[in-house]
């Protein structure tokens, strides 16, 4: 095993650029501008990823990004995240507050992304990151001295191999996933919102609605819980699951990873299963993309599991189809509903009845259990997904750093 500085093993290290005028410049299409929200230590997201002109993109010809180059966030709490780009970004810029890393021939780039988000490394790089100064950063001094070990190239090329297989797998399962989800929402959209394929209508307070449906009420067909308002004291590393603001994505679903865990008192009705659904009652962003979104509750190998005063838990009827819900919740019509109850200022918030007061067009039996059979399909192969998902991760999480040091040999 070899060791040397990566100003050493690099043939760039650099700061991006923000170009003049700031988001006023920013447009749909054109060169990337990669920025630290879309980096992530194993993945990158594109929500966020804007585009700037040709011509702003000439003008910042020195940041430009090529195929392989290592991006870290170098500024912020975002700060020493770290990923490879992917070749689909491409071309592509960076902004002030990501930095690219380009490597040597005697260093395999993909080998420096893993070392990077190797546990030991980020301890190291947040640790130094938070000296000195109001505000975490990585200087390019930082950066240039940090020590990198590794071994001989061919070395690194087996290590890669193994690395690299299980990240595509998780890749490959999570992009499933999403088309999963996404099929699932286009079919409620065509059948219950669009009403494809129906030649029948007739007049109602929603407007033309098929023949034969009726306008319903969700005060009707369900009932809302808020859940336990409780004490920090009691949140632990574990005990019984905590579900919480954390857990519910931007316009819907479920993030398992961020469950706390509680060990304080809490009745019954602070109590869910899994796959029941819940919905964010509170949003502390301005952009009210979380407030009123559902979630599905994974299937968790826990006896009971409690949510917290910032979710209302959903109790259907017994005869009111669970997926068919869900998707309703996640309409456009709904969520624009449920926004307009919000009050609050810098923490917005909505009542019980800016759910239940939401009126939507139901159909016939048949229909909504044709979609329920098909939605609850795809569901079940996400879930199964998703575990295998969080098995690969554990795989990974346990080798990557053996690898690195040398433990495991390949």
């Amino acid at each position: 095993m070899k060791s040397n500085k990566l100003g050493l093993l690099t043939t760039k290290i650099g700061s991006g650029i923000t170009p003049r005028g700031g988001q006023s410049v920013y447009q749909d299409s054109g060169t990337h501008l990669i920025r630290s929200q879309n980096i992530y230590n194993h993945k990158f997201k594109k929500n966020g990823l804007v585009c700037i002109s040709q011509e702003i993109a000439e003008k910042m010809k020195s940041v430009e990004i090529i195929k392989e180059d290592v991006l870290i966030n170098i500024t912020g709490d975002s700060v020493a995240r770290v990923y490879l780009v992917p070749d689909e970004v491409l071309p592509a810029r960076v902004n002030q507050h990501v930095c690219i890393l380009r490597t040597t021939p005697e260093l395999n780039p993909h080998y420096l992304y893993y070392f990077l988000i190797n546990p030991i490394t980020q301890k190291h790089l947040l640790s130094i990151a938070g000296i000195g100064g109001t505000r975490n950063a990585l200087t390019k001094e930082i950066l240039y001295n940090l020590i990198i070990e590794y071994p001989d190239y061919p070395t690194q090329q087996k290590i890669v191999k193994q690395l690299n297989a299980i990240k595509n797998k998780i890749i490959v399962l999570q992009n499933q996933n999403r088309t999963l989800e996404q099929m699932a929402q286009n079919i409620f959209k065509s059948w219950f919102v669009d009403f494809d394929g129906v030649t029948e209508f007739e007049n109602s307070e929603l407007g033309q609605i098929p023949k034969g449906w009726s306008v319903e009420k969700l005060s009707n067909c369900i009932s809302v819980d808020k859940g336990l308002s409780y004490k920090g004291k009691f949140l632990s590393t574990s005990g019984i699951p905590l579900i919480n603001l954390g857990n519910i994505e931007k316009n819907g679903g479920f993030i398992e990873r961020k469950i706390k865990h509680y060990t304080g008192e809490f009745k019954t009705k602070h109590t869910i299963s899994s796959r029941d659904i819940v919905i964010a009652n509170t949003d502390i962003t301005q952009d009210r993309l979380v407030l009123g979104s559902p979630a599905l509750i994974s299937p968790l190998d826990y006896k009971e599991i409690i949510f917290t005063h910032h979710i209302f838990a959903v109790r259907t009827n017994s005869n009111f189809k669970k997926y068919f819900l869900y998707y309703l919740l996640k309409t456009q019509n709904y969520h624009q509903h449920v926004i307009s109850y919000a009050t609050g200022t810098t923490v917005l918030a909505i009542p019980k009845e800016a759910v239940l007061d939401f009126q939507f067009t139901l159909p016939n039996d048949n229909l909504v259990n044709k979609f329920d059979n098909i939605a609850s399909n795809m569901k079940e192969l996400f879930f199964r997904n998703n575990s295998s998902i969080q098995s690969l991760t554990k795989t990974r999480d346990a080798l990557l750093p053996k690898l690195m040091s040398g433990e495991i040999r390949v």
